[in-house]
């Protein structure tokens, strides 16, 4: 598929689909468990495909499950039946520890399991693109630094973060590369943690490596799609746009509307109903509500798409994703 002749068709679009990072909320249509989900292949490609035969959507995404490079540099990972795994501890603590960290082979771990999932996936999703979710290289770092850590080594220990992020984003293009060779049609790449940094601090330790990652995979047939959910992205605007993605995709702490202004129409700008007030803990009503005020303040942009603010989470009601679609087609037909 020409993914950017596909870009250019969604902006050309009037009537364009809704695009959720909407993946895990697929164990609850078969008998699975979430810990059993994130290890199993045959099982992520089977709840890409309820999901795509449940809903309309512009594409399919695979899980965003930002473990999964973590544990392949070796970092401890704590599992559970009915949640996303989460990340324990730190692996790089001093400089030295940055100097040694090796850069793993794709197939360690669990990232093996995920390359499969998307050669099984595109077998049984024809009718639209496939993504495959990764991790941004900050975001990959912060997690093997620790969160607050690396806030505060940017500061005192810069050489030490940007030679983590040298390895996590060499890593980040051998990982994506195998993707594509698998067939997908591009990634999601969740950078969240970037939007807690300045945006000087964006610009050195983020926009660069993100740059190369892009640089070094997309082409006509595969796009790059950049996401962050952070508080502060709308001062990083210029370091954001200067990655050079194919196209954006932001949370719900800002006004979708008010970032859409910063962006050339030439560029899709996705976002942003939010997953854990709308989808996890609304109602269908709120989240009609919710959809369509968006979709209301944001129709001036012919490149925006409506979805959700970030990934969906596994126990989201059915009922609320439902009602998501619904909102979405009952705007485009009033």
């Amino acid at each position: 598929m020409n993914m950017q002749k596909w870009l250019e068709d969604l902006k050309a679009a009037r009537v364009k689909k809704a695009m959720p990072i909407l993946s895990f909320p697929g164990v609850s249509l078969m008998d699975a468990t979430v810990g059993e989900l994130i290890k199993d292949s045959t099982l992520q490609a089977k709840a890409m495909e309820l999901v795509a035969k449940r809903v309309d959507s512009l594409a399919s995404v695979s899980l965003m499950d930002l473990s999964v490079e973590v544990e392949a540099f070796g970092a401890e990972v704590k599992f559970f039946d009915d949640e996303v795994p989460t990340v324990t501890g730190a692996i790089v603590t001093t400089p030295e520890e940055a100097e040694d960290l090796k850069v793993p082979e794709v197939g360690t771990k669990r990232t093996g399991i995920y390359v499969d999932a998307i050669k099984k996936a595109i077998r049984v999703i024809t009718d639209r693109p496939v993504f495959a979710g990764v991790i941004g290289p900050f975001s990959l770092a912060g997690r093997l630094m620790d969160v607050s850590e690396i806030m505060v080594n940017c500061y005192v220990e810069p050489e030490m973060v940007h030679k983590t992020m040298e390895k996590t984003t060499e890593f980040l293009i051998n990982y994506i590369k195998e993707y594509k060779n698998a067939g997908a049609n591009g990634v999601v790449m969740a950078e969240p943690l970037t939007g807690m940094l300045s945006p000087d601090l964006a610009r050195e330790f983020s926009e660069p490596y993100v740059k190369k990652i892009s640089d070094s995979v997309k082409d006509e047939d595969f796009l790059i799609i950049y996401h962050n959910c952070g508080d502060n992205i709308i001062q990083m605007c210029d370091s954001i746009i200067a990655t050079g993605c194919d196209a954006y995709h932001f949370g719900d702490s800002i006004k979708l509307a008010d970032m859409l202004s910063h962006f050339s129409k030439d560029t899709v700008v996705m976002g942003n109903v939010s997953p854990s007030r709308q989808f996890k803990e609304g109602t269908p009503e709120s989240m009609k509500k919710e959809t369509i005020e968006i979709m209301t303040e944001c129709k001036d942009y012919p490149n925006f798409v409506i979805s959700s603010g970030c990934d969906i989470p596994p126990t989201c009601s059915w009922d609320n994703i439902d009602a998501f679609f619904e909102a979405v087609k009952e705007y485009y037909e009033g």
